[in-house]
């Protein structure tokens, strides 16, 4: 059986945000116009960015036993360029990712737990029969 883990991240996540916008999940109006976090100079360039990161989202919470907004804030973000001074660490906006995690506890993919959000049956399932389209187009 095939799962996450045994295929490349990029191509499932591409796929999983196809899966995603197919479902008719509508993306927030503030997305076309918001810097995903402080580290960036500019707003996403892809058109499907909110499927994407959603898809992400999704994967990691499959990966780790427990996602937060906080936690997943560390991992998006990035080194800040500030000038003549060194390199610095920010955080990603929390929205974004705020509103993704209520989209697919919505879909059911996610729920809360006690530590933070876990993902359920329906969102391995969804995951695992995308890993296998992937692996099988390999």
């Amino acid at each position: 059986m095939v799962t996450v883990f045994d295929v490349q991240p990029g191509k499932l996540i591409e796929q999983a945000a196809d899966e995603l916008e197919k479902m008719g999940i509508e993306r927030p109006e503030f997305i076309k116009y918001v810097k995903s976090g402080a580290h960036v100079e500019r707003r996403p360039d892809q058109p499907n960015f909110w499927y994407i990161r959603m898809a992400s989202l999704l994967r990691q919470a499959y990966t780790t036993p427990s996602v937060g907004v906080n936690r997943l804030r560390t991992h998006y973000g990035g080194k800040k360029n500030r000038g003549r001074r060194p390199s610095k660490h920010y955080d990603a906006g929390g929205a974004i990712i705020r509103r993704g995690l209520q989209e697919l506890e919505k879909q059911g993919f996610i729920k809360k737990a006690k530590t933070g959000r876990v993902i359920t049956g329906k969102g391995k399932k969804f995951l695992d029969n995308i890993a296998k389209q992937v692996a099988e187009g390999q």
